[in-house]
Formats: C-alpha cells, structure tokens, sequence
C-alpha cells in the first residue's frame, strides 16, 4: 500500500509540473518537467519513500507502447519518397554511431576517470536499455552507467530543441505546441489502441527485437497504417500521460545518487553530447549538399537520442516526422548490433581456454 499511495502521490506531482513545464515553454514539457521534480524527490527525500521503491515497471511499459504507437502511425507511403537518399542518410548514421562512440568513451575514460567497461557502454549512442543490460552483465559500474545513459537522453532532448530554437529564433517542437497526436480521437477507439499496444508488446518480446517495449508497437502501428487497414491516432492527452508516466519513472532512476555523484556524471553527459552534437552538425553539412535536405533536419536525424521529441521538432520544420524517426530506430539498431557483437567477442576470450 505505501508503493502505491507513492506512485500517486508522484504522479500527481508529475501533472502539476508537466503543465508548469508546458507553460513556461520547457522543451517536452509533459516529460522534462515530471523527469526534474522526481530527480529532485528521488536525489533530495529518498528517506521519504518507501524503502526498496520502484517505479512500477508493467506501467512504464504500457506507456512506452503508448508513444511506440503513435511514431509507428506516421510511416506512411510518403516516407519512401525519399528512398534515394538513404544510402547516403543512413550511412552518414553508420559513420556517427562509430565516431560518437569513441568520442563518448574518450570523454568517459579519459575525463571521467571511468574503467574500460564502464566507459564503452555508457558512451553508446543509443540503445540505452540494452547498454545498461549488457554493460551490468559484463562487469561494469551500474550506478555509473544508468546514470550517464540516462542523462544522454536528458541532455538530447533538453539542449537540441532550446538551440534550434535560439538559431532560428522561433520555438521548435513540443514548446512551439506541436504534437505527433490528435485530439478530436474519440474514446471508443481506447480499446482498439490499447489492443494494439498490447500486440506491439508481445510482437517485441516474441522476437526480441532491440528497445521491443517500443519498436514492437511502432512495428504493428507502421504495418497498419502501409497497409491501409487502420490508423492508429493517439489521442493527445494520452500523449501527455504517457510522456509524464516515463518522465517521472525516469526520474526515479536516481533515487540514492548523491547530488555531487549527479553533477559530475550532468557535466560529463553535456560535454559527450555537445561533442556528439557538433559531429551531427559536421556530418548534416557535408549531406547537405548531395541530399538537398536542410541541415537542421539532418541534424536532428543524427543527434543521439530523444526518438519521440526529434519527430516532434521535425514537425516544426516542416519535415517528414517518419523520415527522422527512421534514422533513429536505424541508429539504435546499429548501437545494438555493435555492442552486441562487442560484449559476445569479449564473453568469447573470457571463455576461451589460456595457451599452453
């Protein structure tokens, strides 16, 4: 009982932040704002939840398939128009993965002090779940690596849309009021969206597919909306619910992290994403010419998290939300691949019997 007048009690707080957030023009308002104030509650009065507390995961994983959902409802037969470009695109994300990888860990190694474990799987670019499994199972700092995984996102989704909006001078995304959502969505098709969310989450599971929790639903949802059966349109207050659910679980994330531990890891985290940022930009310029697509549209195809607010500031731009969010689940796919491959060449020698 104390565990869920906790989980109340969050997520109220998660409301009122969420619309404060909205208000002042905080960049992903529904989940920025519930992410700081239960940081804050999770780093500040861990003495005040109950002892062993966990945000529930089975709610976190409802709405994940939530926001899977609506990013898989935008790929349409529009998105392959642009097919031609895509070897160039997707191989501009190859190139960043690899070097924003071994910009990541030079920052964590090198700065941060952090062991050779640690520092390779907290410096992915993606993949952030399966970074952490892995990086727990092959022996590194997990204190550390939830951390900075974390904090990557955070700092993604917070940096890049505050300076898009300072370079072009005008709120993009999520504080320009824009949504990937509807709202005119009526109540009967709950069911329908909840079914398919519900799939989404088995087909991810079954097949064990990278991020499943999300990729499983976005997968149902594209194959539905190709097909021409259904759409699946999510309506936007279950949008801003979805976003404070994660937000808060995501907070949470720090309960037991000392302040100084936190400001170091922030401080490592915005340095590895400023400079995996500039590799983005470096990369968009050098498209720009060949693809014929804006550079800040490239730029937010390669920054290193936030799959949902990128669509979303890829909206503001006049840009084919799917088009982006395809370079992500490409980017996260490739992460995993390559730490995949990493951690079971490296499980490989540990099991390999010594010479002689």
């Amino acid at each position: 009982m104390p565990s869920v007048v906790t989980t109340l009690a969050l997520l109220a707080l998660a409301a009122l932040s969420g619309t404060g957030a909205q208000v002042i023009g905080l960049p992903l308002p529904y989940l920025n704002g519930p992410l700081i104030v239960s940081a804050l509650v999770a780093t500040t009065l861990p003495g005040h939840l109950p002892e062993g507390y966990r945000f529930p995961e089975p709610v976190r994983l409802v709405f994940i398939a939530i926001i899977g959902l609506m990013i898989g409802a935008q790929v349409t037969p529009a998105l392959f128009a642009e097919a031609h470009h895509y070897a160039l695109t997707l191989g501009a994300v190859t190139l960043f993965v690899g070097l924003a990888h071994g910009l990541g860990y030079a920052v964590f190694r090198h700065l941060g002090g952090y062991d050779a474990t640690t520092a390779f799987y907290a410096s992915t670019p993606g993949g952030l779940y399966e970074s952490i499994e892995m990086g727990t199972a092959a022996g590194a700092d997990p204190t550390r690596l939830m951390m900075q995984q974390f904090l990557r996102i955070i700092a993604v989704v917070t940096l890049l849309p505050l300076g898009l909006s300072l370079w072009l001078g005008t709120p993009v995304g999520s504080a320009a009021g824009l949504s990937l959502a509807r709202a005119e969505v009526p109540w009967s098709d709950l069911p329908l969206i909840m079914l398919a969310g519900l799939g989404g989450l088995v087909l991810g599971r079954g097949l064990r597919l990278p991020a499943g929790q999300m990729t499983g639903p976005m997968a149902v949802a594209a194959a539905l909306s190709l097909s021409g059966l259904l759409a699946v349109d999510i309506p936007q207050w279950l949008v801003n619910l979805a976003q404070m659910i994660l937000g808060t679980a995501l907070g949470m994330r720090f309960t037991g992290l000392s302040r100084g531990l936190l400001l170091r890891g922030a401080g490592l985290a915005v340095l590895s994403v400023a400079g995996m940022l500039a590799l983005g930009l470096g990369l968009a310029m050098g498209l720009r010419s060949v693809t014929e697509e804006p550079v800040d549209v490239l730029v937010i195809s390669l920054a290193p998290g936030g799959v949902t607010e990128m669509a979303l500031v890829a909206l503001s731009l006049s840009a084919n939300p799917a088009f982006v969010t395809l370079h992500h689940i490409y980017r996260i796919l490739l992460t995993v691949l390559v730490i995949g491959t990493a951690t079971k060449l490296r499980n490989r020698r540990r099991a390999a019997p010594p010479d002689g």
